[in-house]
């Protein structure tokens, strides 16, 4: 089975919190505090891996979470990293951040990688806040939180050639007489609801050939699997648009061109600029001298596009058209640089665990309480010891260094308010 979209959770894992520890050794009755930090929690990676050809594993699979940080350790003692998580996938997928619907990476060849979600920071051992009025700190940092999200993994596929045309004209034929795909092939539209691939070798070369399934008309609006159908192309260097030239089902060759070259650009500007050549399919029920073969000819070939007469189950005129789409290659190799997809990057890669706990928020609720939030501050609340003096003096100093105070003085709290931190509320006084 061919799976080329998948919606997943990842979660980072979250980062050890820090020891309050104190020395107890023989003689020192009242030792110093010795708690060591947290350790930092694991980052889950995306990696593209060439063993892989499909995103079937992710269907089975839904939620991925790396390893949180061991918490600090008496004697100063760091806590171990939690290992990271990495998240293998085939060459060719993108990776979708669904909250914004934002490319997070594109991970084109083997051997990619990128940092999805990182790992929260170790908190700090209770060793860290000793000063010279501080002896003997009663409590220590928490651990920096993990950070979870969805993505949409989206796999499109890397081939030089892609096979396009309308269902039922002979694309998937070609393929098997070409390479050492074994497609299914019958006679009814749309027996290729997925894309087949096959490596065709040809003067002591190869090329990558996909089997594009079937467009319709309105496929560039969804009509049909179209979005599904028409993504697989813009990968694809060349193009060989394979034409019912017989009209077998009824149907116009030069019409049916100009539907399929109509859609591409309707999609994508850049599909209908691919260069392209024509395989003129069933010639073996249609005479070469035929006047609407040669009309459909001088039609195609006025836009400046080569035609070549095949047949595809009795194998005429394969090579002649396989040695005409490897020739094109080789051209667009001298001639042009790799071309890359333009995507909206947004920079996932930072530590934007960390980066979201710099705000802080004050406001004020209909009774008149005054309230502080915050992530940064929702760490340090959780890592306050209620019962020490210095660990509660350790949050308030935070609150006013951040310039909570002030904001709330500047919408009306006054001496003997309610201050409310989460669940926590206290009176406030000036002199604290």
């Amino acid at each position: 089975m061919f799976v080329d979209r998948a919606r997943i959770t990842i979660k980072s894992g979250k980062g050890g919190d820090g020891a309050v520890t104190f020395r107890r050794e023989p003689f020192v009755p009242e030792g110093g505090p010795d708690g060591g930090d947290g350790g930092k929690g694991g980052d889950v990676v995306f990696m593209a891996d060439a063993s892989l050809r499909t995103l079937m594993d992710f269907r089975y699979k839904r939620k991925y979470e790396a390893e949180s940080g061991q918490n600090g350790m008496k004697k100063k003692r760091f806590g171990k990293k939690g290992e990271d998580l990495i998240i293998k996938v085939p060459p060719g997928t993108v990776v979708i951040d669904e909250e914004s619907g934002l490319v997070m990476r594109d991970l084109l060849k083997a051997g990619d990688r990128f940092v999805a979600a990182r790992g929260g920071k170790g908190g700090k051992g209770n060793v860290n806040f000793k000063n010279s009025v501080r002896q003997a700190p009663n409590f220590a940092e928490g651990g920096g939180f993990a950070k979870e999200r969805s993505v949409v993994l989206e796999l499109k596929l890397i081939a030089d050639v892609g096979l396009v045309g309308f269902p039922n004209v002979g694309k998937s034929t070609i393929l098997s007489v070409s390479t050492n795909s074994n497609p299914k092939i019958a006679n009814y539209h749309f027996t290729t609801i997925t894309p087949n691939l096959g490596v065709v070798s040809i003067f002591d070369d190869g090329f990558v050939m996909a089997d594009i399934a079937g467009i319709i008309e309105g496929a560039h609006e969804g009509a049909g699997l179209g979005h599904e159908f028409l993504k697989h192309i813009e990968r694809t260097k060349v193009l060989i648009h394979v034409v019912d030239i017989s009209g077998s089902e009824g149907r116009n060759p030069i019409e049916d061109f100009d539907k399929i070259n109509l859609e591409l650009s309707l999609y994508n500007e850049k599909l209908s600029k691919k260069p392209q050549i024509v395989a003129a399919n069933k010639m073996d029920m249609v005479d070469e001298e035929d006047e609407a073969y040669l009309a459909f000819k001088e039609y195609v070939e006025a836009k400046g596009i080569k035609v070549f007469p095949i047949s595809a189950p009795i194998n005429v005129g394969i090579h002649e058209l396989l040695a005409a789409a490897a020739a094109l290659l080789n051209k667009l190799a001298l001639e042009q640089p790799e071309e890359e997809e333009e995507y909206q990057f947004f920079d996932f890669d930072r530590d934007d665990v960390e980066e979201d706990f710099k705000e802080i928020y004050t406001s004020v609720e209909e009774d008149g309480t005054y309230v502080v939030s915050g992530k940064q501050l929702r760490k340090i609340f959780d890592s306050t010891n209620f019962n020490d003096s210095g660990s509660l003096r350790y949050l308030y100093k935070y609150i006013e260094k951040k310039g909570a105070l002030a904001a709330l003085k500047d919408i009306g709290l006054e001496e003997g308010d309610t201050i409310k931190i989460f669940d926590y509320e206290f009176e406030y006084f000036e002199e604290y």
